[in-house]
């Protein structure tokens, strides 16, 4: 399976266009949050099964805060990270992990690119397609292919 993971586009859709056009066609897309509004139109253009969930830019949004699922035989936790204080470190992300007993945890907020293999627990920022934060501030996803119950190849992208 074929898996796109994006986060904080905040209403700039223009790279995620450019990204969805290179890696075409994917299975699912994981959005990390802080879409402003753009949800609908983001779902729409991945034109696959979508998670989307709300970041902390996303005011008065009925998107979920976090959300759990199994994809291959996978855990697999999301959230925007704010809660988690991931700005500061992923350590207390890290530890809800685990106590939900998630494999791959995601997380955005940063708009800086992430990945960590530890033993029971990948964790993954994709950082930022349309507002980089990271130096040298190009837009960054992830592409992750999971085969049932193989390996889980993650690649950082840039445009």
């Amino acid at each position: 399976m074929k898996i796109l993971v994006v986060s904080d586009t905040h209403k700039s859709h223009r790279n995620l266009e450019r990204v969805l056009e290179m890696v075409k066609p994917v299975d699912m897309l994981i959005h990390l949050g802080d879409t402003e509004g753009g949800e609908d139109y983001i779902a729409a253009l991945a034109d696959c099964p979508s998670h989307i969930i709300r970041g902390n830019n996303d005011f008065f949004s009925d998107l979920p805060q976090e959300e759990e699922f199994e994809v291959e035989g996978r855990r697999i936790f999301i959230t925007h990270g704010h809660y988690y204080y991931v700005a500061m470190s992923e350590e207390r992300l890290k530890e809800e992990a685990r106590e939900r007993g998630a494999d791959i945890v995601m997380y955005g907020h940063t708009h800086k690119p992430a990945l960590t293999r530890e033993p029971g627990l990948i964790t993954l920022n994709p950082g930022s397609v349309a507002y980089p934060r990271q130096a040298g501030r190009r837009p960054s996803y992830m592409v992750m292919n999971m085969a049932p119950q193989g390996e889980v190849d993650i690649s950082l992208e840039y445009l």
